[in-house]
């Protein structure tokens, strides 16, 4: 029986592997932050009596109702249950850059197109994540 791995680059490898620690990290972090809100371990920014009065209010009254923050303003709540999940989620969504960072050296080395590719990649999550390409709030 062939080896799946036989036709991969090493750089594949890297990057999966990588990419496989950290999608299981983060839905770690996910769980755990889940049972912390669940059971009380942390106390939540909006209490869950509140929550239940305000969560079908459109998005910006709901914001208004409860001093929810946008963009990056989670940051001042995140030590609160309900804004616990936002590391996971965090997390999750920089797992592609840390893996492109990860393998950057090894495309450099060997396939310096697709290391250009992987950089511009690592500039536009790096975008995305500040917030510059997106919709002002």
């Amino acid at each position: 029986m062939n080896d799946p791995h036989d036709s991969l680059s090493a750089t594949e490898v890297v990057y999966a592997r990588w990419l496989d620690w950290g999608t299981r990290a983060g839905l770690a972090l996910l769980i755990a932050s889940f049972f912390a809100y669940v059971l009380e371990l942390v106390a939540p920014h909006v209490p869950l009596d509140q929550l239940a009065r305000t969560w079908t209010l459109p998005v910006h009254e709901y914001r208004a109702a409860v001093g929810a923050p946008s963009g990056w303003g989670w940051l001042d709540l995140a030590a609160r249950g309900d804004y616990l999940n936002y590391f996971g989620i965090v997390f999750l969504s920089l797992v592609s850059g840390i893996c492109y960072l990860r393998v950057l050296p090894m495309l450099f080395a060997r396939e310096r197109a697709y290391a250009l590719i992987a950089a511009v990649e690592i500039l536009v999550l790096a975008a995305a994540a500040a917030g510059i390409a997106g919709a002002a709030h």
